[in-house]
């Protein structure tokens, strides 16, 4: 993996802050933030009445390199469902109705553009 530069860390925990505020206001509940295991890592994992939500935070401080949401490849949608799989089972949660959400942000303005994509992608 890659050493992520001081700024990007920063950017990147500006956004999932962010996108947890955001998440909050719309009735989410945080179940738990930067969950990591062997497979990889979920930025944000949340509970949305029933469903658990498992939540990629894409932050961006231009348009330069294209939309936040844009850079959730099918490499990352496979290693998100291979996490989610790994917590659900560690956490007996199995049964559970899930889905993927994504949340674009862009910190290129004055107020940042927060962008919450429910069921992003197929499981």
């Amino acid at each position: 993996m890659a050493v992520m530069s001081r700024d990007r860390v920063r950017l990147g925990k500006t956004g999932e802050n962010l996108a947890c505020r955001e998440l909050e206001r719309r009735g989410y509940a945080i179940v738990a933030r930067r969950f990591r295991c062997r497979f990889g890592e979920l930025d944000i994992i949340a509970r949305d009445g029933p469903m658990l939500v498992f939540v990629e935070v894409k932050s961006r401080s231009s348009h330069f390199f294209g939309a936040a949401a844009e850079a959730v490849t099918v490499r990352k949608r496979r290693t998100m469902m291979v996490v989610a799989r790994y917590f659900m089972v560690r956490h007996r949660l199995t049964s559970s109705p899930c889905r993927f959400d994504v949340v674009s942000i862009h910190l290129d303005v004055d107020q940042p553009v927060i962008e919450v994509i429910p069921n992003a992608f197929d499981a």
